[in-house]
């Protein structure tokens, strides 16, 4: 049995530095289990959560070093000493940290499905990040699909739970929704659903930079792709949602000066492009309003009952596998090294759009 827990922090102060801690592997107490981390993905979602950490509260899922935090990820870990409701062999799925190991005190609530961790200092935090899944219960779970679903889960339930919400509010009374970001896995998913939709459906446009519209035309999720210096070709008498995934504050105001009062609803949803958030304040048209991923997931559960939420997210995820392989090409990463220059290239955004993260520490 391994005495050490290793992991990547992230100076809160500035993403771009980091550091490989070790420590002892905590005694564990009444309830608690120890999980093994095995596999995570690492996308430009992550680097979001940095960003936003202080804002939502993403740094108290994982206490690090003082003035240092753990990134959550989303991926797959292994039950090495377990409980009476949780034995050691068991495979689950959920939020993880950059480490090797997490310590969690498993709570089941009559579903075989699930636990969630109950750690008196993640109590405060948003349940949908405190759940995991088992896979011997998980109907999306598959060993071969274990990369996709690592990359994916996250990502296409923010965009199945976005596209619905839109739809929960009749577009807003919107003919067009745009997409910022349209490269991002978030954005590209999103206008994938809203493709799909049956009957009457919004147009989507996506806004991409002028290096990644060529990959974004290609998806075909689109039905038009315009680039951030051309935001001014936009017919400006579209009623129209803006649904703003990058983040970036030049962006927002040429979009909403651009298109005014014509905008019924201004969604902030991601900050892909964290750097560029300062910029004008002053915004014609509605206030952006924070999509919060968790909220219209809590929605959608009361409203459907307990099961109709999976029920109809499994029917889009057996529709977003038919596609991924097309999409994003699965790139392995190995060890702490090669994870902090994979972190550094999301960092800065230089990882291509066509390529998706899945790290193994060993």
């Amino acid at each position: 049995m391994t005495t050490t827990v290793r992991s990547l922090e992230v100076s809160r102060a500035d993403l771009r530095r980091t550091q490989l801690v070790e420590a002892p592997v905590p005694t564990l107490g009444a309830g608690q289990a120890l999980l093994r981390v095995d596999t995570f993905a690492l996308t430009a979602n992550n680097i979001t959560y940095g960003v936003a950490g202080d804002m939502i509260g993403y740094w108290d899922f994982f206490p690090a070093t003082e003035g240092w935090g753990r990134i959550p990820v989303w991926g797959f870990a292994d039950v090495v000493q377990g409980t009476d409701d949780l034995p050691e062999g068991t495979r689950v799925f959920g939020y993880l940290p950059m480490s090797t190991h997490l310590v969690v005190e498993p709570q089941r609530r009559g579903d075989p499905a699930t636990f969630r961790d109950a750690s008196a200092h993640r109590a405060h935090l948003p349940p949908t990040y405190n759940q995991y899944r088992l896979t011997s219960h998980d109907p999306l779970h598959s060993a071969d699909t274990e990369g996709v679903q690592a990359v994916f889960f996250p990502l296409f339930m923010t965009s199945f739970v976005l596209d619905d919400w839109l739809a929960d509010n009749a577009d807003f009374g919107a003919a067009r929704v745009v997409l910022s970001s349209a490269s991002s896995k978030t954005a590209a998913g999103t206008a994938l659903c809203i493709s799909r939709r049956t009957g009457d459906r919004p147009t989507v446009v996506g806004l991409t930079s002028a290096g990644h519209r060529d990959f974004v035309d290609g998806l075909g999720f689109y039905d038009e792709v315009v680039t951030y210096d051309d935001v001014a070709s936009l017919d400006a008498s579209v009623p129209t949602v803006f649904v703003d995934i990058a983040g970036n504050a030049s962006v927002r105001h040429a979009v909403h000066s651009h298109l005014g009062d014509s905008l019924r609803a201004s969604s902030v949803v991601g900050i892909t492009h964290w750097e560029e958030q300062a910029g004008p304040t002053e915004l014609p048209g509605p206030a952006p309003q924070m999509f919060f991923a968790p909220s219209q997931i809590e929605k959608r559960s009361t409203d459907w009952g307990p099961g109709g939420l999976q029920e109809r997210f499994a029917v889009a995820w057996s529709g977003l596998l038919d596609v991924v392989g097309d999409w994003v090409r699965l790139v392995r990463v190995d060890g702490f090294d090669a994870l902090a220059t994979t972190y550094d290239s999301l960092v800065d955004g230089s990882a291509p759009p066509d390529e998706a993260y899945v790290v193994t520490l060993g």
